[in-house]
């Protein structure tokens, strides 16, 4: 693989890692860290991700407990939760956060798949971005026409990997929320 490409790897590499954190933020029939880890708290005078704030543990299928590492946080962290509007309801209990997972109805759960779908269609958007970026920059180099093709070629190929991973990503997350 020419070295230009191997570089522009990188690039394509970050939108399906922006795609995994975001499909990890959808909540499945289970109780997972990732559906509450990257709420914005607001604490200390700045916005803060909950995970640097709290530690996040699931205690069964169904619950997730969240235990701040400064008790006197548990208020904001129980706003952010609220506010950040992820369809749970988080309820105090003593030092630490509770948060059951209400049963998921087949409405829900059609919804979710439909937000999963936008987040891939958005992850496949940044892809082309990056592929167009990428093909304009060669085309600007002073190369040789078969180079130009031969480096082309590969971005294409490239991109084709990485959408296809956004496939899988999703076909799986759509397995994931649709099981009951």
């Amino acid at each position: 693989m020419h070295p230009f490409v191997q570089n522009k790897k990188a690039e394509f590499q970050a939108a399906l890692d922006h795609l995994q954190v975001e499909l990890g933020s959808l909540r499945t029939g289970r109780a997972s860290p990732q559906l509450v880890e990257n709420v914005r708290v607001e604490v200390y005078g700045s916005n803060m991700d909950l995970k640097s704030v709290a530690s996040i543990n699931v205690q069964d299928s169904k619950t997730i407990l969240i235990e701040p590492w400064d008790k006197s946080v548990l208020q904001a962290i129980e706003k952010a939760i609220r506010d950040a509007d992820i369809g749970v309801n988080p309820a105090v209990d003593g030092q630490t956060i509770r948060i059951v997972l209400p049963q998921m109805t087949e409405e829900t759960r059609k919804k979710l798949v439909k937000i999963m779908k936008e987040k891939c269609e958005e992850a496949r958007i940044a892809l082309r971005g990056v592929r167009e970026a990428a093909r304009e920059e060669v085309k600007r180099q002073e190369l040789g026409e078969d180079e130009k093709f031969k480096m082309l070629d590969e971005i294409d190929k490239t991109t084709k990997e990485f959408t296809d991973s956004v496939e899988s990503a999703g076909t799986k997350k759509e397995q994931e929320i649709m099981t009951v």
